[in-house]
């Protein structure tokens, strides 16, 4: 019973420094910013945004512009609402299981945390569609050039998982969260070290735009957009 005992309070200790090293790694590379090259200058004239909900961090492009029709990549006509009008699209990534079954909190189950955590389950991108933009403590504007947003385009496409005939394929769900959203298969694997943020992170890297060096959390993004972190 002695053992039984020691090996329960070892592997509570063992559980709590880990998920202490954890959160301070997260702390800490977080605030580190990611180096930036000097790029050619070029006129900053494209308008995207870094949106969160609180938990999860998405990238928001326009709809179209003359490098891009994301209608043509994501059909607005596979949401509910089908409306055309719509001027932007946010994009997300993550675990398909926790997108597809956790619209919220309190429908989290331990195996679907067991799941994404270890990186065992499928992902997916989460679309959505707006018709305008609003800038708070959750959504920032960012203004960037062409080769940016290329970059940033080429890191999204790179992200999803095409069928034979190269087009993204659409998750047949009843799981969409309102009118204007829809879910795609994706490729890489969601766990404990590379979260939907951490993808978005790596997004923003690959586009000079401000990240940090690692996150898992929105908020480790979120700090290099806020003004009052910024000083």
């Amino acid at each position: 019973m002695k053992k039984i005992m020691l090996a329960i309070v070892y592997t509570i200790l063992g559980l709590i420094g880990f998920a202490a090293l954890y959160f301070a790694a997260d702390a800490l590379f977080s605030r580190i910013p990611s180096p930036r090259s000097q790029s050619v200058s070029l006129p900053k004239n494209i308008e995207v945004y870094v949106l969160s909900n609180g938990v999860h961090t998405d990238i928001v492009l326009p709809i179209k512009n003359e490098f891009k029709d994301w209608n043509t990549i994501f059909p607005i006509a596979n949401t509910r609402g089908k409306n055309q009008i719509q001027q932007y699209v946010s994009i997300g990534w993550g675990d398909k299981g926790f997108y597809l079954h956790t619209p919220e909190w309190k429908d989290l189950t331990l195996k679907t945390a067991l799941v994404a955590g270890l990186g065992i389950g499928e992902t997916a991108l989460h679309v959505t569609y707006y018709n305008v933009m609003i800038e708070n403590d959750h959504c920032y504007k960012v203004m960037i050039d062409s080769a940016q947003f290329k970059a940033l385009s080429d890191y999204i496409i790179n992200s999803i998982d095409k069928d034979e005939l190269g087009k993204s394929i659409l998750i047949d769900t009843k799981a969409q969260y309102g009118q204007d959203d829809a879910f795609y298969e994706a490729k890489g694997a969601y766990n404990l070290f590379f979260s939907c943020n951490t993808w978005a992170n790596k997004g923003l890297k690959k586009a000079n735009m401000p990240s940090g060096l690692w996150t898992v959390f929105d908020k480790g993004i979120l700090r290099h957009y806020r003004k009052d972190e910024q000083k």
